[in-house]
């Protein structure tokens, strides 16, 4: 499949056909660059404007982002999901803050940043300072590997490196800022995943997967297995009207936010909650259960609410607290959390 004129399609498309008012479209400033991709990975970019708009409003910059606590970052990204990426965009913005409040300016450099990787430090290079950088996200994949027909999953390192040579091999020489921004709205608003419009399509004509006819063939996927189904028992605490939030360790699932104390399902509540809380119940309820999903299993969360009758000092030590449920859900809380907290307030 011919390679020549790739790249000159797709800019005089984007003059016209590309996406505008995205809000960090018109800025080259590294660091609303930086913080719209990674907000904008695994991420769609309806559910990312809202949260963007907030950060910039409260972080207008690296180092204001840096003088933060951790907590008041996760508390605006709650909600987005992936909270790794909140984090290390933590952690990022104090090393440029360690580097003079400068953001690197090489791809290599800003791959030293915690939390950005090849492909999103090539983006920031490219949009922010114009380098002649291949970016290689779901959407360029996806767009390479149905033009070119590169059979295979793309996460296979024969077929990453394969896809890597074919997007470095199309970089124009000038108005790579432009080319990059192309290749991102095609492969969002016209090459989609499913119900591509090719009518639309600026490389239709030389597409491989519409001339076979084998679109839906491209890119490879995974065999698909059965997500694991995990179970807990989350406890809605209620004491004087507030309920207990109990903070949870800083990696792993929800690492960092403050969410409601679990249970193994089965457990007794009141026996439990005197053990571990000392708090003695005046009643219990039974909630109707929800079930969240992660990327690799499904969390089945079965909501007790207990009504605290007595309560011992235990409940007061640093790792919990007692909020309103509003005050809660407003908080650094999961959105699974969130929903129950703000059905306690009915």
């Amino acid at each position: 499949m011919k390679r020549t004129g790739f790249a000159g399609r797709l800019l005089r498309w984007q003059r016209t056909h590309g996406r505008r008012g995205l809000p960090w479209q018109a800025s080259r400033d590294p660091y609303r660059i930086w913080l719209s991709e990674i907000m904008l990975q695994q991420t769609q970019v309806a559910t990312v404007i809202p949260y963007y708009e907030r950060f910039l409003e409260r972080f207008p910059d690296a180092a204001s982002l840096a003088r933060a606590p951790l907590d008041e970052v996760m508390r605006l990204w709650s909600g987005l999901g992936y909270y790794s990426r909140a984090r290390s965009l933590h952690a990022a913005a104090r090393a440029v803050g360690a580097q003079g409040g400068r953001f690197p300016r090489t791809r290599a450099a800003l791959e030293d940043l915690p939390g950005v990787g090849r492909s999103t430090a090539a983006a920031i290079a490219s949009l922010a300072y114009g380098a002649r950088e291949a970016i290689l996200d779901g959407n360029v994949k996806r767009v390479l590997a149905r033009h070119f027909a590169v059979a295979g999953e793309p996460g296979e390192p024969k077929v990453a490196r394969e896809l890597w040579a074919l997007a470095e091999s199309l970089l124009p020489e000038r108005d790579n800022a432009r080319y990059t921004q192309a290749l991102m709205d095609l492969g969002a608003t016209v090459c989609r995943p499913r119900a591509p419009e090719c009518g639309r399509c600026p490389v239709a004509l030389t597409c491989a997967a519409r001339r076979d006819d084998a679109i839906e063939r491209y890119p490879g996927r995974k065999a698909r297995k059965a997500l694991p189904v995990k179970r807990t028992a989350m406890l809605l605490l209620v004491h004087h009207g507030r309920v207990l939030l109990e903070k949870r360790p800083p990696s792993g699932i929800w690492g960092g936010l403050w969410s409601l104390p679990e249970m193994r399902s089965g457990v007794d509540p009141a026996a439990y909650c005197e053990m571990r809380y000392g708090a003695r119940l005046a009643s219990v309820e039974k909630l109707r259960p929800l079930t969240h999903g992660f990327t690799h299993f499904s969390l089945r969360i079965r909501p007790v609410r207990c009504q605290v009758g007595t309560l011992e000092p235990r409940a007061a030590e640093p790792g919990y607290t007692w909020l309103e449920p509003a005050e809660a859900a407003s908080g650094a809380v999961p959105a699974p959390v969130r929903r129950l907290l703000l059905e306690a307030r009915r």
